[in-house]
């Protein structure tokens, strides 16, 4: 299965456009902060980004011919680190979502940065940041024309199987 450029441009629109979605989500939220129905909203919305977001990646993995070849295993390797990553990130981003929504939902105008929620908070910038570096450079490396190719390689990775 030949990568064509018309298809590899449209799915990298796509994943930038949830990437860009989640960033501004990310940045902007706090705006909302005192309209808790608003940032539920928003929440949902950025839940299901990260969700059509990993979806995408993985049809994008089973779209290549070292996928349909059976050298599953060669990709997992290759990207075992954006699949781990995105994974965690969207299982953060679940739950500092619920658990902020959960404390300010009934008080909103109070304070309501107790220490733990802050620290989770930090915790889920920072992965956002390697999230957000390592699903650009899946989106890119996964057009490599090697995985889309019958070629020698794929012949000596399954000989070595």
């Amino acid at each position: 299965m030949q990568l064509s450029v018309s298809r590899y441009r449209a799915m990298l629109t796509v994943e930038m456009m949830f990437l860009i979605t989640d960033i501004v989500i990310n940045t902007t939220v706090e705006m909302f902060r005192f309209q808790s129905v608003i940032l539920l909203v928003i929440f949902v919305i950025q839940d299901v980004c990260l969700i059509f977001s990993i979806i995408i990646v993985f049809l994008s993995f089973f779209s290549t011919y070292v996928f349909q070849a059976g050298l599953i295993g060669y990709l997992l390797s290759k990207f075992r680190a954006s699949i781990f990553v995105s994974l965690l990130y969207l299982v953060l981003s679940i739950t500092y979502h619920v658990w902020s929504l959960n404390i300010r939902w009934y008080s909103p105008m109070s304070y309501w940065w107790t220490e733990p929620l802050l620290s989770f908070f930090v915790i889920h910038r920072l992965v956002g940041c390697i999230y957000y570096y390592l699903y650009k450079r899946t989106a890119l490396m996964i057009t490599d024309p090697r995985l889309y190719e019958d070629i020698s390689w794929i012949k000596e990775e399954w000989k070595l199987k």
